[in-house]
């Protein structure tokens, strides 16, 4: 039996449709998906003939952020796989075609950074975000810009210290999504609706203005990602975040030392 690719695309015309397709890890960032998402973006780069990008997840999940069940071996590599994760962001961001995010069921973690990349977020109603890596004994290292450039500094600063869960209506209330919708068909409703008025504007000067919203300032500071993947190679090899990434696995709580 072949076991299906970690990212499936699809396209209608102008529109690429993405879909992250891990369901049996909640989506999780792992089994070649990174990967899959670079090769991805790399080719929707130079692509003319494409408009727009829905960005979605399988079996009711958005993305439940890293496969914390594939952790590296060092802080050299933990390091290397944060500097990536970032990286994507941002090319996620770049991309010359306007990306629609449509969030059902988790958005955790790393999973908030692509509904942040995004241009524009939709959420159905059993949507959730979180923010958790301190409870992991991790940092939010990569996705916390995204984080503050969407929902600005405080709004930021709450959801990343707390950790706890959000639910859509908060995630609304919080600038983290545009609209919600009550069920899967609603939001398909809301991104075909946000798909007509999106593609009724020219493709050059689409892009020309996300590069004008990009000139109006960096997402980061110069030196931020470095600093942020070097933090997160520090802590995800630590004391903290064995006993916070067991805690999860044995769903229980972790005892701080």
């Amino acid at each position: 039996m072949t076991e299906e690719p970690p990212v499936l695309i699809s396209r209608e015309g102008p529109v690429v449709h993405v879909t992250l397709n891990r369901p049996a890890r909640r989506n999780a960032i792992g089994g070649g998906m990174g990967e899959a998402l670079d090769a991805l973006i790399e080719e929707l780069r130079g692509d003319s003939t494409a408009r727009a990008v829905v960005l979605r997840g399988a079996g009711g999940h958005f993305c439940a952020g890293l496969d914390l069940t594939e952790v590296a071996a060092s802080p050299e590599a933990q390091q290397a796989r944060n500097r990536a994760i970032g990286t994507r962001y941002l090319a996620l961001s770049e991309l010359p075609q306007v990306v629609i995010a449509a969030v059902e069921g988790a958005a955790h973690a790393g999973g908030l950074g692509f509904v942040c990349a995004a241009d524009i977020a939709f959420a159905a109603a059993d949507a959730r975000f979180a923010a958790p890596e301190a409870r992991r004994g991790l940092v939010p290292a990569q996705i916390l810009p995204w984080l503050v450039r969407r929902m600005g500094r405080p709004q930021a600063a709450r959801l990343v210290l707390e950790g706890s869960v959000i639910d859509a209506p908060a995630a609304f209330r919080m600038g983290l999504v545009h609209e919600i919708a009550p069920d899967r068909a609603g939001l398909d409703s809301l991104v075909a609706t946000s798909l007509r008025e999106v593609t009724q504007g020219a493709p050059i000067a689409l892009a020309e203005t996300k590069a004008l919203l990009r000139a109006l300032g960096p997402v980061s500071p110069e030196g931020y990602a470095e600093a942020g993947a070097a933090a997160f190679g520090r802590t995800a090899n630590g004391p903290e975040a064995r006993e916070g990434i067991a805690a999860f696995r044995e769903k229980r709580k972790p005892n701080w030392a």
